[in-house]
This record gives structure tokens, sequence and C-alpha cells, in this order.
């Protein structure tokens, strides 16, 4: 499948988490957030390639990203021409393991999917509610995952997927739901709720706990 091209949208601004900075740039356990994940991808891509708000740009290897995540994610692609797999990982999540980016990866490899991704089980009921917040019914939770990232995808089905106007991309919450609209098939490789997504001070302050029983006291 050639090249393995890992790709980090990192242009969100961290309003949520009262931040001063790109969101990417504030610090966990000492180091900005960013570094976490690239790191891991490091360790396993033959190459990793951000995309940076504006005025963060240091090329080749980190570009500026677009209005919007997925626009960020075609940036960054757009820059690795080479790329055979394409690992999209976000920036936000940085207790990835590069044990769980190597099972995307090899379940990719085996199987007939265009995509791979993280998932964690639903263990929550999930209901569904109407505009006025009236329950319209309650979702079979057995059938029903959390997605997150790494999502890894054959480079040329997401190239054809982000090959959409603005508005769609802006809507995406993921690329995988990309590739499916556009007619390809993606599988799920289990994952931990321990790969939370920092969107809140909370989120932060539980991800520098977590790292603290990975790593040791930071």
């Amino acid at each position: 499948m050639g090249t393995v091209v890992g790709i980090v949208p990192a242009g969100g601004g961290g309003e949520r988490l009262g931040a001063e900075c790109p969101k990417a740039f504030v610090l966990l356990a000492g180091r900005p957030l960013l570094d976490w994940s690239v790191d891991v991808l490091a360790s396993v891509c033959d190459r990793v390639v951000v995309a940076v708000p504006a005025g963060h740009e240091a090329p080749p290897d980190r570009v500026r990203g677009g209005e919007s995540r997925s626009a960020s994610v075609r940036a960054a692609l757009a820059a690795a021409p080479e790329a055979g797999i394409a690992v999209v990982h976000d920036a936000a999540r940085p207790l990835v393991t590069s044990e769980l980016v190597v099972r995307c990866l090899a379940a990719l490899r085996e199987g007939e999917a265009d995509g791979v991704i993280a998932a964690a089980p639903v263990t929550d009921t999930i209901k569904e509610a109407d505009g006025g917040r009236r329950v319209l019914r309650t979702l079979e939770r057995s059938a029903l995952w959390a997605a997150q990232t790494p999502q890894v995808f054959r480079a040329e089905a997401l190239r054809r997927a982000l090959e959409v106007d603005a508005a769609t991309l802006a809507g995406a919450t993921d690329d995988a739901s990309l590739v499916e609209a556009a007619g390809g098939t993606v599988a799920v490789v289990d994952s931990s709720p321990a790969n939370l997504k920092v969107t809140t001070p909370l989120d932060l302050e539980l991800a520098e706990r977590l790292l603290s029983v990975r790593i040791g006291p930071c």
C-alpha cells in the first residue's frame, strides 16, 4: 500500500479550554499537546504532516490548516502526495498509543475496507430526542460505537472523499463519515475510553493524571 503518512489536524482555537493560544499548543505535562500525538505517529509512520493555524507553518511538514477540521486534513494530505496509507489522528487525543495505531494499520492491510477507525463500545444508554428535548426513542447500544482517532485509510479513498465542497467538509465530524458518504467501507478496531479527547479544562486535567500513571509523575 506504499508510504504511511500521519496526518494531524491541529487548527483548533482552544476557546473551550479557556486557552490564550491554539489548543494544539496548550501545555500538557510540560509539553505542547500536539507533541504527544506526533511522537507516537512518528514511531509508526514514515512521515507526519501537521495542519496548524496560520503563523505556525514550518514547511514541509507543518502546513496551514483549513477553515474546518476536514479541510485541514485535506491540506495536510495534499502536502504528502506519496501517501499510500493516511493515518489521521487528532492533536487533541494525546493518550494515543503506538500499539493502537499498529492494530489499526494491520486491520486495514489485512482486510478489504477503505478505512479502519479506533472506537470504543458505547456503555451509556443513548436517547434520541427532538428539538424540544422530548425523547423519541432509545437506541440499541450493543451496536453503537464511539468513534475516536486514529482513523486509517487507503489514501486514494480518503482523497476522493475529501473532494467535496467547503460546507460538506465543515459539517463532517470525522473523516470516516466522508469516506462512508463517498461509498467507501469502514471497519472498527476496539479502543479504550482512555484515548480521550481534550476539549475542556477537566479533560486536560484528566489527561495529565493518566499520563502520570503511564510515564510517572510529570
